[in-house]
């Protein structure tokens, strides 16, 4: 058989059993290079790049009906890219649900509210503040150390805030009264959230610095004459101390000599910096701590 037009259930994400009962597709066709398999028996056309929100779509035909899109996915979905294409799709079912294990799909059994959620490609997806909350009780129990869950879960909450998808003050209003697993660690984590970080890897050295007892500013602005001439990923403003993350782009030639120049000459107004890169931060973050109190004394 020879698929001669493109049917609308074959440009996107379809189910492999029903293309095949309907005629479009043969169990050959499906094996060969015109089509990518996401999940059991969910396929997408070959030249359609994989996204998390294609996969996210294609987990929709095959969840059950009342499951609900949550957690990370849902918030790539609206826009807040904390999945990776690949990572797991993350979906909420009632505790009776005898759905899964299904590869690929993240799976956890807790009570929505139907007011929590809305529909969403047949199925549904939380609403933000849900969504928020989500982020903080998808860790699992056996995540060890309070520090870690805090590592985690605050930079997605500071992304989501920013995206001002909700605010803190909704998701506090949100927390009373409830009595989920780790809704402890979700109020703390809300606390220590702040919507002025503006990448990931910055909110974990945030979190960092303050289970050291550090209070460092994210993005703190150097003003001269009223004007901005300088901005700090983190500043510790009473002792002139900057904390800043290098990420990988930063290694290229060009934007270490601009990074450079820049350190000089807030040096020479007295500023002292903490350069922490990514190998530093996935690391012992003890050692961290200990190069930002020798900073500090060194004023």
């Amino acid at each position: 058989m020879t698929i001669t037009t493109k049917p609308h259930e074959l440009v996107d994400v379809f189910r492999g059993s029903v293309a095949r009962r309907d005629g479009y597709v043969t169990k050959g066709q499906l094996r060969g290079p015109r089509f990518r398999r996401l999940f059991q028996d969910v396929y997408a056309p070959a030249d359609v790049p994989v996204t998390h929100a294609l996969r996210c779509r294609g987990a929709a035909l095959i969840v059950p009906k009342e499951a609900v899109l949550t957690g990370r996915s849902a918030a790539t979905v609206l826009g807040v890219e904390l999945a990776r294409p690949n990572d797991p799709v993350e979906f909420v079912v009632p505790e009776e649900s005898r759905f899964g294990p299904i590869k690929g799909i993240h799976v956890r059994r807790t009570a929505v509210d139907r007011k929590e959620s809305r529909p969403w490609h047949g199925i549904r997806i939380a609403r933000p503040p849900r969504v928020a909350l989500d982020l903080i009780l998808r860790l699992s129990p056996r995540t060890r150390g309070w520090v870690r869950r805090l590592r985690i879960a605050v930079p997605d909450i500071d992304a989501f805030l920013r995206a001002r998808k909700v605010n803190a003050r909704r998701l506090l209003r949100e927390m009373s009264g409830r009595r989920n697993w780790g809704i402890r660690l979700a109020r703390q984590v809300v606390a220590l959230s702040d919507p002025r970080a503006e990448s990931l890897p910055e909110s974990e050295l945030r979190v960092v610095l303050t289970v050291g007892g550090h209070h460092a500013v994210p993005q703190y602005r150097i003003l001269r004459h009223g004007r901005e001439v300088a901005r700090l990923d983190l500043a510790i403003e009473e002792t002139k101390t900057a904390i800043e993350y290098d990420g990988r782009w930063h290694e290229d030639a060009k934007q270490r000599l601009l990074d450079e120049a820049r350190r000089e000459r807030l040096v020479a107004e007295g500023w002292r910096f903490v350069i922490v890169t990514a190998d530093k931060l996935a690391g012992d973050y003890r050692l961290i701590l200990d190069e930002v109190r020798e900073a500090r004394r060194g004023r």
